[in-house]
């Protein structure tokens, strides 16, 4: 019984994080919709690693600044280097969204200036990895899962730490701060599969305080 959800869906993964399970339906249209918006600006692409590798998952940003990936190293920029032009205007729906589901999991005040948006594919995968590239830790890590279910891992504070293997389903909304704020995560290469709203695709916005 242990492993059940409370009644208002929430799980307590570890100290500092939490799952918000099926936090984002109410709102998925608008999510996907505002998703589209940003990428007919900022178009998907696949990032090149400082050590020249290509990440298999495509990526884009919205808000203040946006974080990217190129030979020269990790950072947060305020211009989209592919475009030149600032990144897109953070839309409202996901800024309301990101602080409403920080203050849920326990962190008020939660004011994201950046948002990843990834697009995972059958097969694409993330490694384990820590979210450093902030100027404060101070604050939480907001993750939103769109479209096909996917299978995330949750490690601890060492790379060697294991991982727990966390299902997401669409609309479901991982916040992790505190003591997990810097655990290591990824994401199992994605499955073949088709959702009704987003077909063979899976998307994720991970919202962060980057300055």
């Amino acid at each position: 019984m242990s492993d059940l959800f409370a009644l208002d869906g929430r799980k307590t993964l570890r100290d500092g994080a939490v799952l918000l399970r099926g936090r984002a339906l109410a709102v998925d249209r608008a999510l996907l919709d505002a998703i589209e918006g940003v990428v007919a600006q900022s178009p998907f692409r696949r990032m090149v690693t400082p050590g020249g590798f290509q990440m298999s998952v495509a990526m884009t940003n919205c808000g203040r600044v946006g974080w990217v990936t190129d030979r020269t190293g990790y950072r947060y920029d305020p211009r989209d280097p592919e475009t030149g032009a600032a990144w897109p205007a953070m839309p409202d729906i996901f800024r309301t969204l990101a602080r409403e589901a920080a203050s849920d999991a326990g962190f008020d005040g939660f004011a994201p200036e950046a948002c990843l948006i990834n697009c995972y594919e059958p097969g694409t995968r993330l490694s384990l990895h820590q979210d450093k590239d902030e100027q404060n830790y101070a604050h939480p890590v907001v993750s939103v899962s769109l479209g096909l279910p996917a299978t995330f891992q949750f490690g601890g504070l060492k790379r060697s730490d294991r991982p727990m293997k966390v299902p997401l389903q669409h609309g479901d909304i991982v916040v992790w701060g505190g003591p997990s704020r810097l655990v290591y995560h990824g994401v199992l290469a994605l499955k073949d599969g088709e959702h009704p709203l987003t077909g063979g695709r899976r998307f994720n916005l991970t919202f962060r305080k980057a300055l």
